[in-house]
């Protein structure tokens, strides 16, 4: 198979594209847990401790559904599923592409930054058992549902942009992750922001390179 120039040069700015991003979140990282510590942290802390104050039974299991739908494992089963119906459906491996490259990025962030930055998870009673205590950052929920549902918005948008008012509804399940995350103590407001933010950008070059750019233009 002979790979393009266009090709060439959309993996390259894919590429670059998660470099940077991956050093703004090791930047973010380093700084909460060094000289932000003792300023951001208490905050932190002190936000993580409010939450724990407004648990219920019923708040308890919306969270629960919220931890479901950020879920690793719930998240690679339902990106398949788009990448392949997207696929068939407009008899084009692009939209499978476009799922496997912002995932792979997706957990690529997670497992260098989890491993690089070490921040203890907030000095709560946490609701998710089983949890790393030192991976609190940054929020891996919070991001798979990014990339998931968000990605699974902007994909079908932009191939059928009459679909708009109804898919955009699925951006407010990545909201709904990230409070249940910071309600069952999982992480501090800080870590589901930099998630947030960070996937946002990524699903942001994702899609320009690969819907919006050459690359959607080739052959393919």
């Amino acid at each position: 198979m002979t790979v393009t120039r266009a090709e060439r040069d959309a993996a390259a700015t894919v590429a670059v594209g998660w470099g940077v991003i991956l050093a703004a979140v090791l930047a973010v990282g380093w700084l909460l847990t060094h000289s932000l510590e003792p300023s951001i942290g208490v905050w932190d802390d002190d936000a993580a401790r409010w939450f724990t104050a407004e648990r219920t039974g019923d708040l308890g299991r919306i969270a629960d559904v919220g931890r479901l739908l950020g879920d690793t494992w719930v998240g690679i089963g339902l990106a398949l599923a788009v990448a392949v119906a997207v696929s068939l459906w407009q008899h084009s491996l692009r939209p499978a592409i476009f799922v496997v490259v912002l995932m792979a990025g997706n957990f690529g962030f997670y497992l260098v930054a989890t491993q690089l930055i070490t921040r203890d998870r907030p000095p709560v009673p946490i609701l998710d058992p089983g949890l790393v205590p030192d991976h609190s950052f940054p929020s891996g929920h919070v991001a798979t549902a990014v990339a998931v549902y968000g990605g699974t918005a902007l994909l079908v948008g932009y191939l059928r942009p009459r679909t708009r008012p109804w898919i955009w509804a699925l951006l407010v399940m990545p909201v709904l992750v990230a409070v249940a995350r910071l309600y069952q103590g999982a992480h501090h407001p800080t870590d589901v922001l930099t998630s947030l933010l960070a996937m946002t950008a990524w699903l942001t070059v994702v899609a320009r390179v690969l819907l919006t750019g050459t690359a959607a233009r080739a052959p393919g």
